[in-house]
Order: C-alpha cells, then sequence, then structure tokens
C-alpha cells in the first residue's frame, strides 16, 4: 500500500471523501488533539507558584517517607485547625436529611442546628443534590445581604450578590468577564496572590503590576501607583481595575480607613473598578486597624464619589477562624455595576448552571451564625475565640522568629495568615544559585525544604523588587509545634548563612 493510501484509511469517513476529491490539504491542518503544541498559549503562560516547583518536590519527599510541614498555601484544617462544631452539625443534617426523621435526632444534634437545617432545606428545590439559582440560593443571598448591612451599616441588594466555588472562582469569574484581550491591564499590588497573575494570563489581558514598600510595613505609594498606570497607557494598555488584597496576601497588613480613601480617589480620577479581595477580614491580629470594608469607606465618603466608583467586594468560608478550604463557599457582592453588565455577569455564571449548595449552606452559616440565647452560641463563640486567639499568638511566634534569625526581617504579620520574611542572600549564594539554574529564593526554599522539611513559596512567585528575595510561609502550623519549626528554621538558615557569607554580618538592604 502507498502512503497516501494508509493516511486515508486513518481518516473520517467525510475527510476520506475530500482526501480522494483532490482536497489533501485538508489532511495537513487536522488537529493533533491535546498536544502540546496546540494548546491555548494562555494557559502555557499561566504561572501559578503556591503549587509549582516547592510543593512539587514536597510532595516527592513526602512520598519517599519525609515529614513535610506545608506551609505552602493557606489551608488551616490540613494543618490540624478543627472545624466550627455547629456548622458542621447543620450541613450533616442537610446531607442526610433523613436523619431529621430519626426520633433520636435531638439525642445527638442540639435543637438550633435541628431547625437551621430544616431552614436551608426548606430554601432548596430538592436538597443538596439539586441545582440552585446560578447566583446562589435567594435565601441565602439575602442573609449574606443582612450581614453586609450589619457590617457596614448600609443596605445590601441581593439581586447584586453572586454565591461562588470560592473566592477564587469569584475573582476568576470577573476577570474573564472584563477582559477583552491584552490591550485590557489589571492593576494588581506585589507582591501579589498569584491568583491574580494566573487568571489575568488565562484571561489573555494584561497584569499591571503596583509595588507595595515593604520598609513601611508593606504600605502604598500613591505615585507608584500613578506612574504604574501611566507606563501601562504609553504602551498602549486599557487600564480598566485595581486590585486591593486587604488584609493582605502573601504580606499580611491592614489597610487604613486613610489608604482606602486614598484608592478610592485614586480609582474615581482614574476610572477603574476597584476588585476588593477581603478574604482575610476575621484575621486581624492587632488592634490599630481593624479591618474596615471597601464599601463601607466608599459610601462613607458621600457623593459624588460614592456613586461613582465601581466595586466588586469578595469574601469566602475558606478562611477567617473558618478555614473551610474544601467546602468552596464564596460570594461577590457588586456597587455601582451597570444593570446591563450585571446582566452580563449572571450569563457567565449561568454557564456552571450553580455553585455547589453545600459551600452555599456553609457560607449562609458563617454570615448568620448562632446568635446570643441559642443553644450553640456559647460553644460556638468559644471556639472561635480559640482559634483566633492561638492564630495571633502564632503571629508573633513566626515573626519573632524570623527577625532573631541572621539575615532575615520580617515586618509583623497584622492580618492574614502569612509571613513573608526578606532572606537577605549573600552574593556568593546568589550565585551558586544562577549556576544551578535556580532564581536564588528558589533555590534557598529548595535547600529550606531537603533539610527540614518545611514547604514555603518563594518570593518570586509572588513578584518582589530586583535584586530582594523573600519565602511566604503560613502562620497555620499548630501553636504547639511552632517553636520547634522555627527553631528548625533558624538552625537552617544560619547555618545557610555562615557557608555562603564571605564576611560575617553582610546584608543585603
Amino acid at each position: 500500500m502507498d502512503t497516501l493510501y494508509m493516511q486515508r484509511l486513518s481518516l473520517s469517513a467525510s475527510n476520506l471523501i475530500e482526501v480522494l476529491s483532490g482536497k489533501e490539504n485538508n489532511y495537513l491542518i487536522m488537529s493533533k488533539g491535546l498536544d502540546h503544541d496546540t494548546l491555548n498559549e494562555n494557559v502555557k503562560n499561566v504561572q501559578y507558584a503556591v503549587r509549582g516547583e516547592l510543593y512539587l518536590r514536597a510532595s516527592e519527599l513526602q512520598k519517599e517517607g519525609k515529614k513535610i510541614i506545608f506551609t505552602n498555601v493557606g489551608n488551616p484544617h490540613a494543618l490540624g485547625q478543627k472545624p466550627l462544631s455547629f456548622p458542621r452539625q447543620v450541613v450533616a443534617l442537610c446531607q442526610a436529611p433523613f436523619l431529621l426523621d430519626d426520633p433520636n435526632v435531638g439525642l445527638v444534634f442540639p435543637a438550633d442546628a435541628i431547625a437551621r437545617a430544616k431552614h436551608y432545606l426548606s430554601l432548596t428545590s430538592g436538597g443538596l443534590g439539586a441545582y440552585s439559582d446560578s447566583r446562589g440560593l435567594p435565601g441565602i443571598r439575602k442573609e449574606v445581604a443582612e450581614f453586609i448591612e450589619r457590617r457596614d451599616g448600609y443596605p445590601s441588594d441581593p439581586e447584586l450578590i453572586f454565591l461562588t466555588d470560592g473566592a477564587s472562582k469569584g475573582v476568576m469569574q470577573m476577570l474573564n468577564t472584563m477582559i477583552r484581550g491584552e490591550k485590557d491591564g489589571i492593576l494588581v499590588p506585589v507582591p501579589q496572590y498569584p491568583l491574580y497573575s494566573a487568571a489575568i494570563a488565562l484571561c489573555g489581558g494584561s497584569l499591571v503590576p503596583y509595588y507595595l514598600e515593604e520598609s513601611a510595613n508593606w504600605g502604598l505609594d500613591v505615585n507608584n501607583l500613578r506612574q504604574s498606570v501611566a507606563q501601562a497607557r504609553s504602551n498602549g494598555i486599557i487600564v480598566k481595575a485595581m486590585v486591593i488584597i486587604n488584609p493582605g496576601n502573601p504580606t499580611g497588613q491592614c489597610l487604613s480607613i486613610e489608604d482606602l480613601q486614598e484608592l478610592l480617589r485614586f480609582c474615581s480620577r482614574e476610572k477603574l473598578v476597584l476588585l476588593a479581595d477581603e478574604v482575610y477580614q476575621q484575621n486581624v491580629y492587632q488592634d490599630e486597624r481593624p479591618f474596615i470594608s471597601a464599601r463601607k469607606v466608599l459610601l462613607d465618603m458621600g457623593t459624588p464619589i460614592s456613586k461613582d466608583v465601581q466595586l466588586v467586594s469578595f469574601h469566602t468560608v475558606s478562611k477567617g477562624y473558618w478555614g473551610e478550604c474544601g467546602q468552596r463557599g464564596g460570594y461577590f457582592e457588586m456597587t455601582n455595576i451597570p444593570a446591563e453588565s450585571v446582566d452580563e455577569i449572571y450569563k457567565v455564571a449561568s454557564i456552571s448552571l450553580s455553585p455547589n449548595v453545600p459551600g452555599q449552606i456553609f457560607l449562609g452559616l458563617m454570615v448568620n451564625p448562632p446568635k446570643p440565647g441559642d443553644i450553640s452560641y456559647q460553644k460556638f463563640v468559644q471556639e472561635s475565640k480559640t482559634i483566633l486567639e492561638s492564630l495571633r499568638k502564632r503571629a508573633h511566634i513566626m515573626t519573632n522568629g524570623f527577625n532573631s534569625c541572621r539575615n532575615v526581617v520580617c515586618n509583623f504579620t497584622e492580618g492574614a495568615m502569612y509571613s513573608f520574611p526578606q532572606i537577605r542572600l549573600p552574593p556568593k549564594a546568589i550565585e551558586v544559585a544562577k549556576m544551578a539554574g535556580k532564581v536564588p529564593d528558589v533555590y534557598y526554599c529548595l535547600k529550606l525544604l531537603e533539610a527540614t522539611g518545611i514547604s514555603t513559596v518563594p518570593g518570586s512567585g509572588f513578584g518582589q523588587k530586583e535584586g530582594v528575595f523573600h519565602l511566604r510561609t503560613t502562620i497555620l502550623p499548630a501553636e504547639e509545634d511552632m517553636p520547634a519549626i522555627m527553631d528548625s528554621f533558624k538552625k537552617f538558615n544560619d547555618a545557610f548563612m555562615e557557608q555562603y557569607e564571605e564576611q560575617r554580618g553582610y546584608s543585603r538592604m
């Protein structure tokens, strides 16, 4: 058989007809399916350091039997945080509604958990196994709106609240709606949580960085913001939105009212949508700057700015003292977004039919927890308080531990779940890393992982200024384990510096 005949045998009937009719060129442009060179280039451009090289190496070492402490991702329950009792009781009953018919159910579950399970089941069209509205169950969106009103002092419209599979899905949904191509830019803080760089790349847009000032406790520099926008526009980029993460990830700072006012005025002047990532609003470890939402500050500022700035705010059950990462419950709320744009966003949400219903119920429980007088109230408050007090202690232990190390400096973790110390690497270590084909902080973190089992994320995965190196670690290991972990880190770090320093006391500013 000749070659052309063999090729024809491998084709579909329709393509065979085309070849036999003399259209052999069609064969040359047939798809090669999932071959790498045929994939979406935007996918290839995505980088996500939190589950990148360090995480993969840590997973390999774990398979080989090495004890690994995964501090690379804010995943509280994976590091031993116990789930809150009340929400788990409610969702258990919703998942197994036949338990509600058991005459002994009151011996196992408190009466308020039973009542709340019946409430949530009554909101569904067929229990947790049925689709909800693409925006989420109306009853739970109403509970979210009431939570926002209590928090901010201003009414919230449930029709402008969309429930999502975690805050990340909401962020991606909004970016996918906004970004039309590479000429559309999104201002993102650097260091930044790589969800934003990855999602912007996947949507084919352009990330426009604005740098936080480490020497000012990762504060904002409005002059840098202006320069970033001007530079982007000079390159033909249409800057459409600005991201803030408050409290910060990976940097842990909390924005003051004055910071937020300045940001909102900036967004008003530059006609930018403000995307407010506020998922750590329950994670605050100092009293000087309590969390205040961008929405409250915006509405407090009054007209015209309160009617001018378009705002989308995100929250989730994955953080705070809940830590329910695997449940994938979240929401976003829109302020000053045109009605026709809301309709388009609803259309995008409808593609997925429904956010997961158990996650929605967890979200309802987060925004509407037990109240004073409820049977479960005291236990709920005690469990929550214990978690938050321990996180505050761990933030101090970790910050103090880093600052006791040679050539390491770390701002205090005011909020969120992370420390982001600067590692002042000696020139010799930087040279050795480059010879090994590694970014210097990746090299350091790999050596740390091999020596101690502590799995971190290099600062280069979040963005940082040229010639400055960091790592990010969560503050989530158990409080009783934290001193030993920090001792292990200090022993490794000081030996590493001793090995590579040409003279004692070298530091890079």
